[in-house]
């Protein structure tokens, strides 16, 4: 074999090398492998509805520890008619079709922000029930969580 060839056979097989490599860290670069929403579901209450039977409010936390974004895009109850997904501001109050869950970050309902508005009880709820809700994701699917049925004037943390 002619030392030309040699220089050439390891100059090819050295950028194959160098090639497959970038491929690699490509693929499995910064954000790929953690593209992916991975969600958990907290601190969820529902005060007691003002009136027998009227709307009442839900709040929770939603934590993504992962790289992706994902949408809160449906809530339903076996417990309750219906369960829409609402926004408040400084005056006003609108219902909206999806709530964004930052990726590492969170999604807070609370009072006065992103709320569920829970309508149309199976039976009347009182104070110490538990309310099934299934939260629906674009991306990461279903999560069941209870919450607990709160005084009306209950304040997480206090």
């Amino acid at each position: 074999m002619s030392r030309a060839f040699r220089r050439t056979a390891l100059l090819g097989a050295g950028l194959a090398a160098v090639l497959t490599a970038g491929t690699i860290a490509v693929a499995c670069g910064p954000g790929s492998g953690d593209a992916q929403a991975r969600l958990s579901v907290s601190d969820g209450y529902v005060p007691l509805p003002a009136l027998p039977g009227g709307m009442g409010a839900g709040y929770l936390t939603v934590r993504n520890t992962g790289g992706g974004t994902d949408q809160l895009v449906r809530v339903t109850s076996p417990n309750a008619g219906s369960v829409t997904l609402h926004s408040s501001g400084a005056t006003s109050m609108s219902e909206v079709s999806s709530l964004k869950v930052p990726a590492h970050g969170t999604l807070e309902l609370a009072r006065g922000g992103h709320h569920l508005m829970i309508m149309g009880w199976q039976r009347r709820p009182a104070v110490g029930d538990v309310l099934e809700l299934d939260l629906t994701f674009a991306k990461s699917g279903t999560i069941a969580v209870k919450v607990p049925v709160k005084p009306l004037t209950y304040r997480p943390g206090s």
